[in-house]
């Protein structure tokens, strides 16, 4: 399946609220004039688009509406993706050493194992050798849901017993991961809130641990976000990046939210780019983002 169609089916619940609602208003005026902008203001803004990001978009449209007269559907459309910052859209670092490590936070719930998971998945699909650490040592539950995973994925596990150190796990993962010769480690951590120093503690902890083995390592910092919190996310992408080094982002559970708008709205806001979005259950149902065939999908017309 092409990826527009499989983002089109990921943001199902998101494009019919938006776009069944844009054509009704599109439908009643026959200009961009100031009742037709404020109805798009509330639909965009109730998709999680965000107030700054929204009013941004409206201004260019009724600009290039005015100068222009033309389809505002088609302008809608384009001047959505002009206003997302391709200059941070940069593809993973260059890396001459194994492993690749990439470490995964994030508040509770917001869908780190199952990442983890499906990135496994998706290293395997490439032919890459994955190795996962099991450092949610809080639950056991975790520790089990990657063991399945891992059999299912066919890739290595390094665990501990519930309550262990979490750096402890993450510095024996990488240890065997460098004697296995294994292309990329995967490091699940624990849920934490940005305001519990403690648990940031941690993470410092892990990537202290990681750096005696190998010094620029982890290579990739990732936050996974819910993104059927909407507001939250965006406020947990601007905390997190001020108390720890991401270098990328996940947005999960976007085939469960009609609020899509969120993905574009930390896209634009923050100068993190936006790795990958999660469209559904299954394994493969994780995606490398593309904001143009995301907007394509959004704006289904």
């Amino acid at each position: 399946m092409a990826l527009l169609d499989r983002f089109r089916k990921g943001l199902k619940k998101t494009s019919e609220s938006v776009t069944s609602r844009i054509a009704t208003v599109f439908s009643g005026h026959k200009s961009l004039n100031a009742d037709t902008l404020e109805e798009l203001e509330e639909i965009l803004i109730s998709s999680d688009l965000g107030v700054a990001t929204t009013e941004e978009l409206l201004d260019a449209v009724s600009e290039r509406f005015r100068r222009d007269g033309n389809d505002p559907w088609v302008i809608l459309k384009n001047e959505l993706k002009s206003l997302m910052p391709d200059d941070i859209l940069s593809s993973s670092p260059a890396q001459h050493t194994k492993p690749r490590v990439i470490l995964l936070v994030g508040v509770n719930g917001s869908g780190k194992t199952t990442t983890a998971a499906k990135l496994a998945y998706r290293y395997r699909q490439e032919g890459q050798s994955v190795m996962i650490a099991a450092c949610d040592t809080f639950r056991a539950a975790a520790i089990d849901q990657l063991q399945l995973w891992a059999e299912r994925v066919n890739a290595d596990l390094v665990k501990q017993n519930p309550g262990s150190d979490a750096a402890s796990v993450a510095f024996d993962a990488l240890s065997a991961a460098r004697a296995r010769g294994i292309d990329v480690l995967l490091i699940d951590t624990a849920g934490r809130l940005h305001t519990k120093a403690n648990l940031m503690k941690e993470l410092e902890k892990i990537s202290r641990v990681l750096k005696k083995q190998m010094p620029d390592a982890p290579h990739e910092v990732l936050l996974v976000l819910d993104a059927t919190t909407g507001q939250n996310a965006l406020v947990q992408a601007r905390e997190f990046h001020r108390t720890s080094s991401v270098s990328g982002l996940v947005l999960t559970k976007l085939d469960g939210t009609s609020k899509g708008g969120i993905v574009l709205a930390i896209h634009r806001e923050h100068a993190i780019p936006v790795k990958y979005i999660g469209i559904g259950e299954q394994p493969d149902d994780l995606e490398p983002f593309d904001a143009d065939t995301f907007i394509d999908a959004l704006l289904t017309h």
